[in-house]
């Protein structure tokens, strides 16, 4: 990103104030502002040079919008997104205007939190008791040991945890359900049998986290449950929101 336009952080309803002390993006932090038009608003920085998405970056981003949550509804845009310029960014939010406010009251009071079901690496013993197919290959792979019984018996093993995981990882997912007022689907990830998020009161967002934490301590032997948040609410948001201009990514 070579820094011209505008870094855009989140949409906001008209009149929200910025969080004391907060800064953007970028080393030093970029200065903060806000734009608006009729009943929405954008909170903006000068696009820094040469952004990338590290740490501190991120965090930044992320902190900003869940300070910006405190005090009303955020409708959250992915780190990197870049408007061109100022009129081309009141633009589309006036065009966009009677959405964003759809969305900003459904998002209001409410956080994100990730639940993410992953196979139980330490459940092996369990997986050869249960699954017959794994069995008789693994007797197939003692008798006659070699690359291609050793590649079978890996990819059936690594199967039938995914299924384990996938069928007590939709368990859980059943029972978190009722406590959000939506749930979404999240991209596939590897090494996830699951990934889903919730969109949780906010001032029930210890009780679904503690109520998750339980259930997954009852399934640990064929799920390990992950479980992130609160968030911003990132998943409940539709696509037509964000600018389209993602930063590149890079360590650090």
């Amino acid at each position: 990103m070579d820094g011209d336009g505008l870094y855009v952080y989140a949409v906001v309803g008209d009149g929200v104030a910025l969080p004391e002390g907060a800064g953007g993006v970028g080393d030093p932090p970029a200065a903060l502002r806000v734009i608006g038009t009729g009943k929405i608003a954008a909170v903006v920085s000068d696009a820094p040079a040469r952004l990338r998405a590290r740490r501190r970056d991120l965090l930044a981003h992320q902190d900003l919008l869940m300070d910006l949550a405190d005090s009303g509804p955020v409708l959250p845009m992915r780190f990197g997104m870049v408007a061109p310029d100022e009129d081309a960014l009141l633009a589309q939010l006036a065009l966009a205007e009677t959405s964003h406010l759809a969305t900003l009251k459904k998002l209001d009071g409410h956080v994100e939190v990730n639940v993410k079901a992953l196979p139980a690496q330490d459940s092996l013993a369990d997986v050869v008791t249960e699954d017959a197919a794994v069995r008789r290959l693994r007797d197939a792979a003692r008798r006659r040991p070699g690359y291609e019984a050793s590649v079978r018996l890996g990819e059936a093993v690594a199967s039938a945890l995914a299924r384990r995981a996938a069928e007590a990882g939709k368990a859980v997912l059943r029972e978190l359900a009722p406590l959000a007022r939506a749930v979404a689907a999240g991209p596939d990830v590897q090494g996830c049998a699951l990934n889903t998020s919730f969109l949780v009161p906010r001032g029930h967002s210890e009780r679904f986290r503690t109520t998750a934490e339980r259930l997954a301590g009852a399934r640990r032997s064929h799920v390990d449950i992950r479980i992130a948040g609160p968030l911003p609410c990132y998943s409940f948001v539709g696509d037509s929101a964000a600018p389209r201009r993602p930063a590149a990514v890079a360590g650090g």
